[in-house]
Parts: structure tokens; C-alpha cells; sequence
């Protein structure tokens, strides 16, 4: 089939094809597009958060990632297998006039890939896809938006403004830190005060443990007395075995075909597993749990690891991973009904649009810049590190019209952090750009200076223009992320 989009003259293998306003219309299972672009860059998005996304000349290959153990905290299976020219839901490439020829899912399970001749699309079934050619704010704006028709977005609102256990504390919580820390907190205007991992017994039992006797309903009363809207945090697909729903429903576990579990990560000392979300019991339990902790008065949920759900696995339901992430995901939607704030972390990205309010778009921040320990020894580029966070959060701006979009918490304390006043100042500006604020500085680690900072950060309304891909202005300063783009090699 011979098309032409904005001058542009294109071979394309498809089963059909439609003209729009705004692109094409493509209808398969696979889709080839015939370029003449050569080896340009191409832009690859990962497949959950923390997957790498950016742009890459693909005539310079990066070595794929050597932590296989770890691959599932990484990326989806199959795209480290053409690593990194293989993407998920979304790929695109820079012609040499400027202009961005896009190739996007619109539907679920699917991969792109490209080299300098071609960009492919391959999906589960026959779905179909958007096509586009044009300048990149608008090629991804009109995609955003047929995504939007197609899977779903959540009504706009104002992004809240969250004070985070996580990185302040980490798992080293009771309840009297987070009652000395609401405390501290007074004054400052935080919406949420979200309590992170380490309240729970164990991943898969989400009771309180005996740092907090009083349980978590007395926990979300303290937080909203305190003025704030409670929220917390949990892994709902995944369980390690130390925990009781792993010996009392062994049947609830996702296997292979051998009949293994398989194995979602390593974490909290071992390795941990995924749960079957295509089970009926699973999808109850997962109603039930994300439910009980609304009805304790937990308004704002942010559920993490949620990647595990989309591994691939023999599964009750014979269905692509994708679409049985998006069954639990709707569980818990139900669950908590449409007034109480989703944030999905390690989530896929397609999978979640129209359920999930908010969704982390990189990897986890740290109080330090780069991990080279991984990024360059082990070429994994998803660790947690200042550097990793702003790379692929950057790349995934285009999602914002979608839902809230939160490239993680804002550093302003200079205790226990090794972050220059520039490196900080990048990550707080990616912030305002998002759109999306948070921190986990404790308030008694802060000095009176940056206790301010943090103050004026939170309340300024600061204008944000987008002058090129990684350069903005804000209120008239020019900020240039060009250098956070370029990845070692």
C-alpha cells in the first residue's frame, strides 16, 4: 500500500488502512512501514516505568542490559532481546528535515522495532495503529489523544502535592516517625501525606505489622487530623514467600507451562512472585484489599511493582499479558471506586491509561546523580539515580494530556545527599514541567533556607514553555536537559 502524509510518499504492509485528519488508520497484527530516513535516531519507549525511553541513533547499538535476574525490574522480556531497538506500544523516527514519523499502538501487546529501512509494529492480534508524520509535539499530542479514545483518560484535575515516607526513610518506619514527621510537616502545603513501603507484614499480607499496633484506619486518622489526605503504598500482583497468601493459595500464583512459579524480581531478600489476575479469587481478593484500605480512609493508593501482572505465564484466562495486567488493574479500580487517587508505579504504560490518575513515567530518583555500577558496568540504564529518573521521564512528557504523569520527589534537604544545588535544581524544574510534585525531605532535616525552598516550590505556579525536545523556559529561565539525554556507551 502506497500512502504520503505531509509529503512524505511511504510503502506500508497492513491488512487495511484509513485516512485522518491527523495521520492514517492502520489495521494488523503486523505493521511494516518503508522509510528512507536511514540510520537516523529512533525513539524507543520502554515498557514500564522504570524502562528506559529515548531517542538513539541506530547506527550506535548499546550493549543489552547483563543482570537477567533482574530483567523483569528492567523491561518486558522481548524487547531485550533487540535491545534497545525494540519499544514498546510506540515507536518513531526523525527524518532529516526534522519532522518525526510516528508509528503508535492502539491497542494492547504490542512492539515496535526499527532499523534503517524500516519501522515495524507487531502486536498479539489484530489491532490497530496510528500513523503520523509531522513535527514531535504533534505527532505525540494527536497519538496521545486517539490513545485517549481508544483506552480511556481520567477527568483533568489539579496533580496533588505529596509528602513520601520512601525516600526520606525508606522501610524504617513506626508509628511514632510518622507522627513526629505530620507533625513537622505543619505549615507546609502538602496535599497527601502517603505512607511508603514497610507498614505492611509481609509483600501479599497488607495488614499492619507491629509498628503500628493501632493498625492502619487510627494510621489514615492521624494523617487526615493532621490535615492531609492519607495515602499509602502496596504491591497488590506480587507476594514473596515468607508470606501467608503464598502457602494459602499456591493455585493464585502465575506459572509457566512447566508449571513453575515465575519468579517477578528480587527484593525485600529474595526473590518475590506475580499472581495470576485472570483467577476469579485473585480478582476478589484484589477488589476486597484495595476496598478495605479505602474504606480505612485511604484516599490516595499508590500501587507499585505492577509490571509483575503482564509477565508472561500460563495463566487461568489463555489471554496476552497486557490485557491481563489491565483485568487487575480494573479490579482495583472497582475496588476503590472512581473518587480515590491512583498512582500505578512499575506499571505498564498503555495498559493503564483510563484506569490509573497518576503514574511514576521513570525510574526511582536517588540522592545521588548517576549508578554507575549499573548503568555502566551491568549497562542498565533503569536503576535508581537522579540521572536515570530525568532521562526517561524526559522522553515521556508526551503522555501528560492522559493522566498525571510523575517523574518522582523533589530533593531539597543537603543532609544525607550528595546532589549538587544544579543537579537538584533539574530535578525540581522536570517537576513544574510535569506537573507533578513531591518530596520525602524530613522537616527536621531541612534548615530554614531550605524548608523556604520547599515552601515556594510547592505553591509557585511557574509558566512553562517547551522550546525544543529537552529545552524549556520557565518564568523566562531557559533550562537544558540536552546533556541528560546522551547515554554512555
Amino acid at each position: 500500500m502506497q500512502i504520503s502524509l505531509d509529503n512524505l510518499n511511504l510503502t506500508i504492509s497492513a491488512q487495511g488502512g484509513t485516512p485522518l485528519e491527523d495521520g492514517y488508520l492502520l489495521e494488523g497484527e503486523r505493521i511494516a512501514v518503508t522509510h528512507r530516513f536511514g540510520n537516523t535516531q529512533y525513539y524507543r519507549h520502554g515498557f514500564h516505568s522504570w524502562s528506559l525511553s529515548a531517542w538513539l541513533p541506530l547506527d550506535q547499538p548499546l550493549p543489552a542490559p547483563t543482570v537477567q535476574a533482574m530483567w523483569p525490574h528492567i523491561d518486558a522480556l522481548p524487547l531485550l532481546e533487540n535491545y534497545p531497538f525494540t519499544g514498546s506500544g510506540v515507536g518513531a523516527l526523525q527524518a532529516p528535515s526534522g519532522k518525526v514519523l510516528l508509528l503508535g499502538a492502539l491497542g494492547l501487546d504490542a512492539h515496535l522495532t526499527a532499523n534503517g529501512a524500516e519501522l515495524c509494529g507487531k502486536a498479539a492480534s489484530s489491532i490497530p495503529w496510528f500513523l503520523a508524520y509531522g513535527r514531535e509535539e504533534e505527532v505525540f499530542r494527536h497519538y496521545a489523544a486517539r490513545l485517549g479514545e481508544r483506552l480511556g483518560q481520567r477527568p483533568p484535575k489539579p496533580a496533588p502535592r505529596v509528602w513520601c515516607s520512601w525516600y526520606g526513610l525508606y522501610g524504617d518506619i513506626n508509628v511514632d516517625i510518622i507522627r513526629d514527621t505530620l507533625s513537622g510537616l505543619r505549615g507546609l502545603p502538602f496535599d497527601v501525606f502517603q505512607l511508603d513501603d514497610g507498614w505492611q507484614i509481609a509483600i501479599g499480607d497488607w495488614d499492619a505489622n507491629e509498628r503500628f499496633p493501632e493498625g492502619t484506619a487510627s494510621l489514615a486518622l492521624d494523617i487526615a487530623n493532621a490535615g492531609f489526605v492519607p495515602g499509602i503504598w502496596y504491591a497488590p500482583f506480587i507476594v514473596q514467600p515468607t508470606a501467608r497468601l503464598f502457602h494459602d493459595h499456591a493455585d493464585w500464583l502465575l506459572r509457566d507451562a512447566d508449571g513453575n512459579l515465575v519468579p517477578a524480581g528480587q527484593n525485600w531478600g529474595g526473590t518475590f512472585y506475580a499472581l495470576d489476575t485472570t483467577h476469579p479469587a485473585v480478582l476478589e481478593w484484589l477488589r476486597h484489599l484495595a476496598h478495605r484500605l479505602s474504606g480505612h480512609g485511604f484516599r490516595y493508593q499508590k500501587i507499585d511493582f505492577l509490571y509483575a501482572a503482564a509477565l508472561p505465564g500460563k495463566r487461568t484466562l489463555d489471554l496476552p499479558p497486557e490485557q491481563a495486567y489491565r483485568m487487575g488493574l480494573e479490579a482495583i479500580r472497582q475496588g476503590v471506586g472512581n473518587d480515590v487517587y491512583l498512582l500505578v508505579c512499575g506499571s505498564p504504560i498503555l495498559a493503564s491509561l483510563g484506569l490509573a490518575d497518576g503514574m511514576r513515567i521513570g525510574p526511582d530518583v536517588a540522592p545521588f546523580w548517576d549508578n554507575s555500577d549499573r548503568s555502566i558496568h551491568l549497562h542498565d540504564l533503569t536503576g535508581p539515580a537522579a540521572l536515570n529518573a530525568l532521562r526517561t521521564s524526559l522522553n515521556r512528557l508526551w503522555l501528560r494530556p492522559l493522566l498525571h504523569i510523575d517523574p518522582d520527589v523533589v530533593y531539597f534537604r543537603t543532609r544525607y545527599n550528595l546532589l549538587t544545588p544544579s543537579q537538584r535544581a533539574l530535578i525540581r524544574d522536570l517537576a513544574w514541567i510535569a506537573g507533578f510534585r513531591a518530596t520525602s525531605d524530613l522537616p527536621a532535616w531541612l534548615d530554614a533556607d531550605e524548608r523556604a525552598a520547599l515552601q515556594a516550590f510547592l505553591e509557585a505556579q511557574p509558566a512553562i514553555e517547551q522550546l525544543e525536545r529537552y529545552r524549556f523556559r520557565i518564568d523566562g529561565r531557559e533550562v537544558d536537559y540536552s546533556f541528560v539525554a546522551d547515554i554512555p556507551r
